[in-house]
């Protein structure tokens, strides 16, 4: 009877050894496999927040005197930019993108600006477009403080300046608005930090600790004292709506949020964001999307 006990013992330690090994075997399957991801998005970081194209199209429009306009900035980069003159009286927007894409993505924009009779410099950061270098925070705010002294140096005042950021471009256009002193900040489809979106988006990954570029709106946004805008899509599937009405909380008065009912992220400007630019500015009116709703 006791052998038949000891055996019965003996067999169930030896159970749950194995269960023990095999326990620890996968526990260190997904400690390496959860290394490796750490590994891959540390190294891979800047591939996975920079998508620099080379131009590809023809740099024109019709009806649109464009100028495509070279910036050289204090390390030493040369910066492609599309530049068209305003009407006299009129302001000039300077235009800073997102994370991907060509100078003529903006095509649109460009057309909007040009029907209100805007200026605009809109720049291509260095290794994009027809700009050289490699993209970092670091050398992005250094181009978007080039830009925005470019404009000074054609004769404009701080007062006919408007710096207006979309998306990844939110990150730079803060930045400057910090640095120089404009008529107004206008934020496109923003977020509090680039690594805040990145947490959300890999979340058992330690992203703030992590990410070299990480663009930190929420802690800027403090020291912009012009009136700021910002506007986001509620259906944004690339930066959740709540990370621009988490800024704008963050925002110094006088500002206005402008929440774009079943806007994506890149559809703001066909939706009919624009006249809500143009009202903010102080420009004339024109016809206003019912389905937008300002708030203050």
């Amino acid at each position: 009877m006791n052998d038949a006990i000891d055996k019965k013992s003996r067999s169930s330690a030896f159970a749950w050894r194995l269960l023990r090994i095999a326990g620890l075997g996968l526990a260190g399957t997904c400690l390496a496999a959860w290394l490796l991801a750490v590994g891959y998005l540390y190294i891979e970081q800047r591939h996975l927040l920079f998508f620099p194209e080379p131009e590809t199209e023809a740099l024109s429009i019709k009806g649109l005197a464009l100028q495509d306009v070279r910036i050289h900035t204090p390390d030493g980069e040369t910066l492609q930019a599309l530049y068209e003159a305003p009407r006299p009286g009129q302001p000039v927007i300077l235009f800073l993108h997102g994370q991907s894409g060509t100078l003529m993505m903006g095509k649109w924009r460009y057309i909007r600006m040009h029907k209100q009779g805007m200026g605009y410099l809109a720049l291509a950061y260095r290794g994009y477009s027809g700009s050289t270098g490699t993209p970092s925070e670091k050398g992005l705010l250094i181009d978007g403080l080039a830009a925005y002294d470019w404009l000074k140096a054609k004769g404009f005042r701080d007062s006919d300046i408007v710096i207006h950021g979309h998306s990844l471009g939110t990150g730079v256009a803060t930045y400057v608005a910090t640095q120089r002193p404009a008529r107004a900040l206008i934020l496109e489809a923003p977020f509090t930090a680039a690594s805040d979106v990145g947490a959300e988006r890999y979340p058992l990954i330690p992203v703030s600790f992590l990410m070299k570029d990480k663009f930190l709106n929420r802690e800027r946004i403090r020291d912009v004292h012009m009136p700021v805008l910002i506007a986001h899509g509620d259906k944004d599937s690339v930066i959740p709506f709540q990370e621009g009405e988490r800024l704008y909380a963050l925002a110094n008065q006088p500002k206005v949020f402008v929440r774009m009912h079943r806007s994506e992220h890149n559809t703001l400007t066909r939706d009919g964001v624009y006249p809500y630019y143009w009202k903010f500015l102080g420009l004339p009116e024109t016809d206003v999307d019912p389905a937008i709703v300002i708030g203050k």
